[in-house]
């Protein structure tokens, strides 16, 4: 067997070898993601999505870009699952142009007020109750999983830049500078908000078991986690003008 052959060999050996000690990755991000989504988005979608996202990882993985392959997987298989999601948008048109409103009323008390907005001057801005406002928040948080991913240097950007497909320095620059703004955006978060955020991405409970920490009940969680990525949605729209 030439030097060639022998070479394409030992590359299909460890492509392989990574598939399967990786697959139960595909799983957990399935899952994880599941626990958020519309019941009827199935999982077995997510996971197929997921392999050809672990497969395109396995094939086009670069040590030289610093990253372990588990956290170049994640991206990938995370991006081909909501690749797959946003394929067939199930939010309804008038539930986005809520959360631009409430994005909008967010940002604007802020800069006048110099501080948090509350729910109650939230939804006065955009004429609603109390409980007509907590509905949107409910209503928007499944679909805001998105958020951050929509921002202009997001998930996506990180995939491209990590597969060696980024320009330059200037990108991977520009990636650490979004990466502080939002670790800063995250750190300004009212007390709860910001507890909400650490429970469900760092530590990756769900959001049964977050209000069992909290003592309140998951739809006021899912409030809360809403209400959370909308006010970073608002503080970060400079990147979005940018």
């Amino acid at each position: 067997m030439n030097g060639l052959a022998m070479y394409v060999e030992n590359q299909a050996g460890e492509q392989d070898e990574l598939i399967t000690r990786y697959a139960p990755l595909v799983k957990r991000i399935a899952y994880h993601l599941m626990s958020r989504l519309p019941p009827n988005v199935q999982a077995d979608d997510l996971i197929q999505a997921g392999m050809i996202g672990l497969l395109e990882a396995a094939r086009n993985y670069d040590r030289s870009q610093g990253a372990s392959f588990e956290t170049y997987a994640g991206i990938r298989i995370r991006g081909s699952m909501l690749d797959e999601i946003r394929k067939s948008d199930w939010t309804p048109r008038s539930l986005h142009r809520k959360v631009r409103q409430v994005s909008e009323a967010i940002r604007s008390i802020e800069s006048e007020e110099g501080r948090d907005a509350r729910d109650v001057e939230v939804a006065k801005r955009m004429g609603l109750t109390l409980e007509e406002y907590h509905q949107v928040l409910q209503d928007a948080s499944g679909h805001k999983v998105f958020s951050l991913e929509d921002l202009p240097v997001g998930e996506e950007s990180v995939t491209e830049s990590l597969s060696g497909e980024s320009k330059g320095p200037l990108d991977f620059l520009e990636m650490d500078k979004f990466r502080e703004g939002l670790a800063k955006a995250v750190s300004g978060l009212p007390e709860r908000e910001r507890l909400v955020m650490s429970l469900y991405y760092d530590e990756e409970l769900n959001l049964r078991e977050i209000g069992a920490v909290l003592g309140v009940s998951e739809s006021r969680v899912c409030q809360i986690h809403g209400q959370a990525l909308m006010r970073l949605k608002a503080r970060m729209s400079a990147w979005r003008e940018d």
